[in-house]
């Protein structure tokens, strides 16, 4: 069976490798980009990834690049302590959860691709239209030597968030929605904070500031701080995600976000560099596949960075895909069946991202207790603040239980 991949983000790289894994060979992955430079900032996959990596042999190597958090602590604008929680294998998952940089993945998913699939990744590939019956499928691709039509058997667009195949498939789709908030990413040099392998989320729906470890503390006792800083401001979906910023007017949004166990001013100016990136999301749509084709990662379901997500459903997208092109003989069936599967549940969760994922405890408290609180049990009650933990955990598939007793979605069979 012939494959097209087109994207070579960590959706489209870990979809191949799910697709070798399950037996196919005649992989191709079209990359528009004319490299692979591995950027971006940190991101967190979480243990239903990690599970999906570990079963491709990839555990020990993404490891190796990231930190594994034991805890992550949900705090008010004060710096005062709202929920905190276990997290990974302290939280009895079978696998971890990593804290790591989004391009080292990325190249390490590259690396990995190249070294069991060969040299499939081809770059400076821009796809202009997609073609699909009930019986095959084409991509033409623009590149320097002209345009080309690549015939395949199944195409899978694992493109972005602002994916040239969602636009050609589903032309009234209206693109990138912008939540009204925007995000300071970047990374700093820092003596860790608390334990040294908590994540932090402080704030409310209107302000908030994330900070974790993406990378172990040295020999000077510094480790590699990821930052983000959010405010509800001005600010455009199509905005460049790779454009710089100065960091002294966001310095001085934070300037009061002192904690005794945490300079959040301090960290932002530490920052090599800021990133200004819109939080943006795509509305649901009523259909990924069509004959041949179908959607994958942030093509299919782009969602707000509430939760660890985008990463991590990606990666599994590629791994249920891949085990139903493995068992289903007819490649159609096996698209509607992947979307069967997955389609109900990213919807849910984008649904469920826009009204605050986990982070809602940070809302609740806001607007219970604005100017801060004796005893958190006074402004939420424990009952619900596990409620809130627990079901995003089971709408996002990693509830432990729910994890641990879901079968393998593996299917190593004859080469295809």
């Amino acid at each position: 069976m012939r494959i097209a991949i087109i994207g070579a983000g960590i959706g489209g790289l870990a979809a191949a490798l799910s697709l070798h894994d399950a037996g196919f060979r005649d992989i191709r992955i079209l990359e528009r980009a004319s490299e692979i430079r591995g950027l971006g900032v940190g991101i967190n996959l979480l243990p239903h990834a990690m599970r999906e990596l570990s079963e491709l042999g990839l555990a020990a190597r993404i490891e190796a690049i990231g930190v594994a958090p034991r805890a992550l602590s949900y705090r008010n604008h004060l710096g005062q302590e709202i929920w905190t929680e276990p997290r990974g294998t302290a939280a009895g998952y079978a696998w971890p959860q990593l804290s790591v940089h989004r391009g080292r993945l990325q190249l390490e998913l590259r690396d990995a691709v190249q070294e069991r699939l060969g040299d499939v990744v081809e770059l400076d590939r821009r796809v202009v239209d997609v073609q699909t019956t009930a019986d095959a499928a084409s991509v033409v691709i623009e590149r320097g030597t002209g345009a080309e039509t690549i015939e395949a058997d199944v195409v899978i667009a694992a493109d972005g968030i602002h994916s040239a195949v969602r636009r050609l498939r589903h032309p009234a789709d209206p693109g990138p929605q912008w939540s009204g908030v925007t995000l300071w990413r970047g990374t700093a040099r820092a003596i860790p904070f608390l334990d040294g392998a908590t994540m932090i989320m402080a704030g409310d729906a209107d302000q908030r500031f994330v900070a974790y470890p993406i990378e172990p503390a040295d020999a000077d006792g510094l480790a590699r701080i990821n930052v983000i800083a959010e405010l509800r401001e001005a600010g455009t979906a199509g905005a460049d995600w790779n454009r710089s910023v100065p960091a002294g007017p966001i310095v001085e949004r934070f300037r009061d976000w002192r904690f005794d166990w945490l300079d959040v001013p301090g960290l932002i100016a530490g920052c090599d560099e800021l990133l200004e990136y819109p939080m943006v999301d795509l509305d649901p749509i009523e259909r990924w596949s069509e004959g041949r084709l179908t959607l994958l990662g942030d093509a299919a379901h782009a969602m707000y960075p509430q939760g660890s997500n985008g990463a991590s459903q990606a990666i599994i997208d590629g791994r249920v895909l891949a085990m139903n092109l493995a068992t289903e003989t007819d490649p159609v069936r096996a698209l509607a069946a992947y979307e069967r599967d997955r389609r109900p549940a990213m919807t849910a969760l984008l649904e469920s991202n826009r009204g605050g994922g986990p982070e809602r405890v940070m809302r609740l408290a806001a607007a219970r207790a604005p100017q801060g609180f004796e005893r958190i049990e006074d402004v939420i009650p424990y009952e619900e603040l596990v409620e809130v933990a627990t079901s995003f955990k089971k709408a996002a598939g990693f509830d432990p239980e729910q994890l641990r007793e879901r079968p393998s979605y593996s299917r190593s069979e004859a080469v295809r």
